[in-house]
């Protein structure tokens, strides 16, 4: 009877896992650095052709050059599990070790480098479109940190396009996403049913749209022209700094000074949600390891430095919480990004580790239930440049995973009131 309730709660405990929603795992603060990439987008979200290779690179500062090993996974739409088995879905198996990895060289900032490429000669080829996460693990089987990943396939073609709001109350402050889904090769049989697409703002899936369906049909194309369902806030454009000269104080960059390692002041921010809309150019929160020198072998030459960022925020926020926001760390809210006020200046700070480059950021302010409100501090403006893309996910009736038949992308470049 033991053994029968056992294996009773073994299954039950299997069926909960698999239908379970996956998340991000975070990686611990001696982890800086993870870049994940296809072959040309600077994101933390490759999004790939089925055949495209894969590179996930980051850098360990505790100097103890430890064994890691990754896991791949795939699941449906909404992060859960598919049924897939690992063969169905793999060629070549993973649970193998990162073989490769160099330590830093003539760096104050001692670290280990690692990159894994996918495919490789354990993982051979990666053969079903869909939503994956990799993850990586320890010498103890522990997860370390994981990220999300799509491979797409080229059945349908979206036709992206980005409109000011109709509704009054949000024309000066939201971009509304409105695309067409052409499926000519492919029946999408019912497909409010079958078909799901997630939009995504500079590919951030934090703040991704997941819930549209699509309002007709004409022939072999679908219509999704809302406004209030898929609109998104403007935000504004992103702030900066550069310190590929670790030694030279630079725009963004008011004050150096050499401790354990070097330490960059930047100049104090202020709000901007109260002044104009101005157009700056950014990198839509992502960021570029770089080096003054473009003959250094950037990954192990790069040297980390402490950037000490300063925000002045007079209006009151009672018991949120202000941080700094980017993509340097997978859009991730957590104590390291978390601002201090500092009563003697007036001012909110943070410090963290950054390896040399070119980096966006922005100011964000957290509610007590984790939401986050982007345009506090620094506002939202229709006129701001982001970068919006949209996949769609198609499941046959009677199919066991979700495919990416199409993606299509739109920038708010070229808005437009019609």
């Amino acid at each position: 009877m033991q053994k029968f309730l056992l294996l009773i709660y073994t299954l039950l405990l299997i069926s909960f896992s698999s239908k379970a929603q996956y998340s991000e795992y975070i990686e611990p603060d001696y982890i800086k650095t993870i870049q994940f990439v296809g072959n040309t987008d600077q994101s933390q979200l490759p999004i790939i052709n089925l055949g495209e290779p894969l590179t996930l690179t980051f850098d360990v500062l505790n100097g103890e050059e430890a064994d890691f090993y990754y896991k791949i996974t795939h699941h449906n739409f909404d992060w859960t599990l598919s049924d897939l088995s690992q063969g169905e879905y793999m060629e070549g198996f993973d649970d193998v070790r990162i073989y490769n990895y160099q330590n830093s060289f003539n760096t104050l900032q001692i670290y280990s480098h690692y990159m894994l490429s996918i495919p490789n000669r354990d993982t051979r080829r990666l053969t079903k479109s869909g939503n994956y996460m990799l993850s990586i693990y320890n010498d103890d089987g522990e997860i370390v940190f994981s990220r999300k990943f799509m491979i797409k396939e080229n059945i349908a073609s979206v036709n992206a396009y980005v409109k000011r709001a109709r509704d009054l109350s949000k024309i000066e402050t939201h971009q509304v996403v409105q695309f067409v889904v052409d499926s000519p090769n492919l029946q999408l049989t019912n497909p409010k049913e079958t078909v799901n697409t997630l939009v995504l703002q500079n590919s951030n899936l934090k703040t991704a749209i997941t819930n549209l369906k699509p309002q007709y049909t004409i022939g072999s194309q679908l219509i999704y022209r809302y406004d209030i369902e898929s609109a998104f806030l403007g935000g504004n454009e992103f702030l900066f700094f550069d310190n590929k000269d670790i030694r030279a104080a630079t725009s963004s960059i008011r004050r150096i000074e050499l401790t354990d390692i070097y330490n960059h002041y930047l100049f104090t921010n202020g709000a901007r949600y109260d002044r104009p809309y101005t157009y700056n150019p950014d990198i839509n929160g992502n960021y570029e390891v770089r080096v003054l020198n473009p003959t250094t072998n950037i990954d192990v030459e790069a040297d980390y430095a402490r950037v000490h960022f300063a925000l002045q925020f007079f209006d009151d926020i009672e018991d949120k919480e202000l941080h700094v926001y980017g993509n340097f760390n997978n859009w991730t809210i957590d104590e390291t990004t978390y601002m201090e006020y500092d009563s003697q200046y007036d001012v909110y700070r943070n410090s963290r580790l950054f390896k040399q480059g070119f980096y966006n950021y922005k100011y964000v302010l957290v509610n007590r239930d984790g939401t986050i409100d982007e345009g506090a501090v620094e506002g939202n403006f229709w006129q701001t440049e982001n970068e919006y893309t949209v996949l769609v996910y198609f499941r046959d009736l009677g199919a066991r995973y979700d495919r990416i038949i199409g993606m299509g992308k739109a920038n708010s470049t070229s808005i437009n009131n019609q």
